[in-house]
């Protein structure tokens, strides 16, 4: 057992067991036989989520909670007050110092602090913001049938990864996967499209803003700026575009292997792009703004006015809510939308984010000790992570890793959610590009994976078994996300 110098000891690494049997639950459950169809219903996986979230609370419960390791502080500053800025240079201040935990009462007051911080603090803007993204998007029906050739079909994923940083992977794959597949519906060839339709639109396209991919969020929610994430675009268009370019000639080449009968039914059976539900566009851009501008720990811009609790919230669901009444029902009814994808996403969470707060805390206190410290370590020890795992408990970790390091003569992030208050943004890059673009390594990396799967079978389409996948990511991702660490993390 690790142990803190007062009289709270940190947890044992034996109560890390909840969070690891949650996240092998979602990677193992699905792929054994006798468990599969029992896993499908997400009244199980609740079950499951709920009952190892149970485990972790008792446990704090007899322990006591440490409210200061966990919790930014919520008072604002004064009006005219200068806050912490991130100018990307390094800062000449003192180095921020860890303080020690005040922990609380033992019992039901230990358990409140728990739930208030992992699931009214960041569970409910989290999934909220995902239910905003999945609902509106769903509204959007994108009609067609245009000639499936290398360039439509590079133009329909380069299209897609610019969408996901705005509407998030969830939204882009919801509004383009059905496109694609209708566009493809003549070619015998079209698997090696859905693969990277996942690999751009479902993972390494949301990479610039915390709307784009579940862990940029969390990371939002610790305090990283919202626009923070922009800076990233060279990561982004290195990825985006070489994925684009190894893609069309790949599809070239399988393009030439069609045969001249389905390229024939192909040119014949043409149908110029529609889209309908284009309203819901205003209302993303809304949720978009609402995110980036109603956080209650800031003014909003160019005021002195912070917003109360949960502004952002309502202003999401109220989104929502307009989506749902300005948008013709039949959309949704062609689009195949159900609640189905979302509702497993808040079943899970539910458990990941109280779970996790037993590894986060070892590693805000230990964090240092575990070896990593170059921007290259954490680009793969959270990329490989987030590869077999879920990418959004997988970055809360290693952020919480970063953020007990030293700088190290590296710029900092301030006003973040960690032990030291700060976080070394060469390290918060590494973090944020493992855990999106690394996300694409299995269909269990992250959520939209498995959605674009399971639309692209209901069409016909024989996908790539759970190793089968990892051939292409193998061959494909992996000597890219090589030449990346040389690139823009090898120090």
């Amino acid at each position: 057992m690790f142990n803190q110098p007062d009289s709270h000891p940190l947890p044992s690494l034996f109560w890390i067991w909840p969070f690891a049997a949650l996240l092998l639950a979602i990677a193992i459950l699905p792929l054994v036989g006798r468990t599969r169809h029992w896993w499908e219903h997400n009244a199980n996986k609740l079950l499951v989520s709920l009952v190892l979230a149970a485990v972790t609370l008792v446990y704090y419960g007899l322990r006591g909670y440490g409210v200061e390791a966990h919790e930014k502080e919520a008072a604002p500053v004064a009006a005219g007050a200068p806050e912490a800025a991130d100018t990307g240079q390094p800062q000449l201040e003192a180095e921020p110092e860890a303080h020690a935990p005040s922990y609380t009462a033992r019992g039901w007051p230990t358990i409140q602090a728990v739930l208030r911080h992992a699931v009214l603090g960041e569970y409910v803007p989290f999934i909220v913001l995902l239910f905003s993204l999945y609902v509106i998007a769903g509204g959007i029906v994108v009609r067609g049938d245009i000639q499936a050739t290398p360039a439509a079909n590079t133009a329909i994923l380069g299209i897609g990864g610019a969408l996901a940083s705005i509407i998030g992977t969830t939204g882009a794959a919801m509004v383009l996967i059905r496109l694609l597949l209708k566009t493809n519906s003549e070619r015998k060839r079209k698997v090696h499209t859905i693969v990277f339709f996942i690999f751009i639109v479902a993972n390494a396209g949301g990479l610039l803003l915390p709307t784009g991919d579940p862990p940029l969020f969390l990371g939002y929610l610790y305090g990283v700026d919202f626009l923070w994430t922009l800076r990233l675009w060279p990561q982004w268009l290195f990825v985006v575009g070489v994925l684009l370019v190894v893609y069309f000639f790949w599809d070239k080449r399988e393009y030439g292997r069609e045969s001249p009968a389905d390229l024939a039914r192909d040119v014949s059976i043409v149908r110029p792009i529609r889209v309908a539900g284009l309203l819901n566009m205003v209302w993303l851009v809304g949720v978009v703004v609402a995110v980036g501008t109603l956080d209650p720990s800031k003014p909003v811009p160019g005021t002195n006015w912070y917003p109360f609790p949960y502004l952002r919230e309502l202003v999401q669901i109220s989104l929502v809510v307009i989506s749902l009444l300005t948008t013709h029902t039949k959309l949704r009814v062609e689009n195949q939308f159900t609640y189905a994808a979302i509702g497993e996403v808040a079943c899970l969470f539910i458990g990941i984010f109280i779970t996790m707060q037993v590894p986060i805390e070892i590693l805000q206190a230990r964090g240092p000790q575990l070896g990593l410290s170059a921007p290259a370590h954490f680009f793969w020890a959270t990329g490989l992570l987030s590869s077999f795992l879920d990418n959004a408990p997988t970055y809360a970790v290693y952020f919480a890793t970063a953020g007990a390091l030293p700088p190290g003569g590296m710029p900092l992030v301030h006003g973040v959610q960690t032990a030291t208050g700060a976080i070394a943004a060469p390290l918060l890059a590494a973090i944020s590009c493992g855990a999106v673009f690394m996300g694409a390594n299995t269909y269990i990396g992250n959520g939209p994976n498995f959605m674009v799967r399971a639309i692209a079978e209901q069409s016909g389409v024989k996908m790539p078994s759970f190793f089968g996948f990892m051939v292409y990511s193998g061959l494909v991702l992996i000597p890219l996300f090589v030449a990346m660490t040389f690139i823009f993390f090898w120090s």
